[in-house]
């Protein structure tokens, strides 16, 4: 044998000892917080195919409301290969009452019971005539709508299969958590059982000031077609509803939104037993908490619901809510921004206490309040204090005494823009957040019954002059409706 002699390393300096115990903490880091990614979705896909549906829906609609007709003012003599090619309806004889056609439109769903319960989007099936599901199997059958609920945007419909049918288990989208993979099944674009993944991108999203909102955003390619059809976890289990995208072009981006499934479990449960929806009421007007507003009502980061009014006789008055509290938990629950809170409430049980927690002069009240039922007059009244302007792009809300005094403003009454949607024409007209609007078309403005009568009149070609006042300075501005 060689004998080896021993050989003395020179000592690591304290540099190197620094860098090599950093490189091992970085390292064991990653290896805790990397979320696993998957080698296949293969196995998901042909396991979660069969559950999920294409739905086809047929609508007479008068040929006279096609827009194409405005390209052939001779409707009788319109060239044939236009005729096929835009789908075009005869015309009778006299050119003045045109036939009926029949429009279809394609979306999705997923079986929720082996008897052929199915949940889909509303638009999917709203004013359909006829509504026919095909499965993966290629069966087709005719479906009945069991209910309807346009406020949730969700529907449940019922076919009669000759076996039972494969359907779905249901998660907990409150388990959900930014980063997590999720994969959607649909029929964009007519093209059957397409299998989509992507992440969950964001949650709690309000997409066009909707009362219900809260919705899941994710990255999995979602398209027109999609609508009504499933968002799964990782895990297999459904956790949303598709229902829209985020697009300038009609086609997908990367931002697509479904309705959490904890919500659209309560909404499928009460059409099955009842055809309808009832939901619970609470009785306040509420604001998403800014990092200004947070300032002022000794909030360390903007979470909760500011309480902007309390309606008399409300099951909020009753239990001692006040304006300017900040609800901050609801039934357990952190509520990190405003759009979580209404949907919550209206799942609550009417006649069940909830326990709320909210913040008052800086420190934290517990209070419990037993939901009322929300009725179409309340949720009207609501509208009036708090009304979104789809076309428009900007949510308004009346100025309350409390408003006016946190925001620093002049103005104790009238109208400010809660919110701007990105790309709305509000926003190309350069309205911003917490503008005041003082006058429309050169009409003052000083509640949303004004704002409201206004639209009504406005003319979209013509656009609308704003005048309205941004620190504490007036300035006009021209909103056009494209």
């Amino acid at each position: 044998m060689i004998p080896v002699k021993h050989r003395h390393w020179p000592r690591p300096t304290a540099h190197l000892t620094t860098f090599v115990v950093a490189c091992m903490l970085a390292l064991f880091a990653a290896q805790s917080i990397a979320a696993p990614v998957p080698n296949s979705f293969a196995d998901m896909a042909e396991k979660l195919g069969p559950t999920v549906v294409n739905i086809y829906t047929t609508q007479t609609v008068k040929a006279s409301s096609l827009p194409q007709e405005f390209m052939f003012p001779d409707k009788e003599n319109i060239p044939e290969p236009f005729r096929r090619f835009f789908n075009l309806p005869q015309f009778h004889g006299d050119g003045q009452h045109p036939q009926e056609y029949k429009r279809t439109s394609l979306g999705s769903g997923v079986i929720t019971s082996a008897d052929g319960y199915i949940l889909t989007n509303n638009h999917v099936v709203q004013d359909a005539d006829e509504i026919n599901v095909s499965l993966a199997t290629s069966e087709e059958y005719e479906a009945k709508i069991i209910g309807r609920d346009p406020k949730s945007d969700l529907a449940l419909i019922k076919i009669e299969p000759k076996n039972a049918l494969p359907f779905v288990t249901f998660g907990d989208s409150d388990k959900l958590r930014v980063g997590d993979w999720v994969i959607a099944i649909g029929n964009p674009f007519g093209l059957e059982q397409t299998v989509t993944a992507g992440i969950v991108s964001a949650k709690g999203r309000s997409i066009n000031n909707e009362t219900y909102g809260n919705f899941i955003q994710t990255d999995a390619s979602i398209n027109p077609g999609n609508s009504g059809g499933p968002l799964f976890n990782q895990e297999g289990s459904m956790v949303g509803v598709n229902t829209a995208i985020f697009s300038r072009t009609g086609g997908n981006i990367g931002i697509g939104f479904a309705i959490p499934v904890n919500m659209a479990k309560n909404v499928m449960t009460q059409l099955k037993e009842h055809g309808s929806v009832t939901r619970g009421w609470l009785g306040v007007m509420i604001q998403q908490i800014s990092p200004d507003l947070a300032k002022q009502f000794g909030l360390e980061r903007p979470v909760g619901a500011l309480v902007g009014e309390v309606v008399d006789g409300s099951p909020a008055a009753k239990a001692g809510i006040k304006q300017g509290d900040v609800i901050i938990r609801y039934q357990g629950k952190e509520i990190t921004q405003m759009s979580m809170l209404p949907p919550l409430v209206a799942q609550t049980e009417v006649g069940e206490k909830a326990d709320m927690v909210l913040l008052r002069d800086g420190k934290e009240k517990k209070v419990t309040i037993t939901i009322a039922k929300l009725e179409e007059e309340q949720e009207a009244a609501a509208d009036q204090r708090t009304m979104p302007s789809k076309e428009l792009g900007i949510t308004v809300q009346e100025i309350t005494p409390e408003l006016a005094k946190s925001l620093e403003l002049d103005e104790k009454t009238g109208l400010i823009i809660a919110n701007v949607e990105p790309g709305s024409p509000a926003a190309e007209a350069g309205l911003q957040r917490g503008d005041v609007i003082a006058e429309i078309n050169k009409k003052p403005i000083a509640s949303t019954k004004d704002y409201k009568n206004i639209l009504k009149k406005m003319d979209k070609k013509e656009g609308l002059l704003f005048l309205i006042k941004r620190d504490k300075h007036p300035r006009f501005v021209v909103l056009k409706i494209k």
